[in-house]
């Protein structure tokens, strides 16, 4: 349930509301192109800018669009644990497979601050978690040995690793058991996660390229080293161009250069810069992605 290729889905927003009819329409490419699971309300999501009757909607829109087609682990994450775990029963309630909670940005816990946050979510929620390590974003590091001992405990099903260190990621790897997903929470880096052991990704540019990130994926899985190879050179523009700026200003950008969605993103996220914009679209051309 937990390996694969999971869509780190975008929140479409018209007229400073979620347009759910847009996030339906994702939803459905989504599946058509074969993904294998959905990940609403993470930062890609644009969760921080959802009040929480909106991530509570998106979760719930998610839910009942897949209809038990794909697993939806949904954004459940807080700098507050309490916040955290009612998040988590709320997707547990909606009828979400599981949760990815980012550690917590701000407080700057310690790793037994941390261990003890995710620690606390996966026993009072009784649900499946997926760690979310993102440094850059959250100004705290899990390492290795905190995975581990995650690793080890009831619910805590895999990792979504975004630390960009492979060495780092290889220890992760090498400290969990068999049956941790690890998860690369970088697109570029989902080759190179894989050949050290990880199990999948979920992923920003599948938003945009679901068949191909698939594609990427699947043939690794399947001993295609060479094919895999291929696909991740031929992608490595796309994931360049999408991370250019802030994440998630560019996906947007390009889901909304292809007729899916509005321009629309929440301030203090501002619209992409017209030579980076057209760089995208020169990098979607390329792909055949946009005509």
């Amino acid at each position: 349930m937990f390996e694969g290729i999971h869509t780190a889905i975008i929140t479409p927003f018209a007229n400073g509301r979620v347009d759910e009819d847009a996030l339906r329409a994702m939803i459905e490419r989504q599946i058509e192109a074969g993904i294998d699971g959905l990940v609403p309300c993470g930062s890609t999501g644009e969760s921080a800018t959802l009040s929480h009757l909106e991530h509570r909607q998106v979760v719930e829109i998610v839910i009942d669009a897949t209809a038990g087609r794909v697993p939806v682990i949904a954004g459940t994450g807080s700098n507050s644990t309490r916040e955290a775990i009612e998040l988590t029963i709320h997707a547990k309630e909606a009828g979400a497979q599981g949760a990815l909670l980012l550690s917590p940005y701000y407080n700057k816990p310690t790793q037994e601050g941390i261990y003890a946050h995710y620690a606390a979510v996966a026993q009072e929620a009784d649900f499946p978690v997926v760690i979310y390590n993102i440094p850059g974003r959250t100004a705290s590091n899990i390492l290795p040995d905190t995975i581990g001992r995650l690793a080890r405990l009831g619910n805590i099903v895999g990792i979504k690793e975004a630390c960009g260190d492979l060495e780092q990621i290889s220890h992760v790897v090498a400290r969990c058991p068999a049956d941790f997903a690890v998860l690369s929470g970088d697109d570029a880096l989902t080759l190179p996660l894989m050949a050290v052991g990880g199990k999948g990704v979920i992923s920003t540019s599948s938003n945009i390229a679901p068949a191909q990130v698939c594609s990427l994926v699947r043939s690794f899985a399947a001993g295609e080293a060479a094919r895999a190879r291929e696909i991740h050179h031929k992608l490595l523009p796309l994931f360049d161009a999408l991370f250019c700026e802030t994440n998630p200003i560019p996906v947007k950008a390009a889901a909304a250069a292809l007729g899916w969605c509005g321009d629309e993103i929440r301030l203090p996220m501002t619209h992409m810069t017209d030579a980076n914009l057209e760089r995208l679209k020169v990098v979607l051309k390329d792909l055949g992605i946009l005509q």
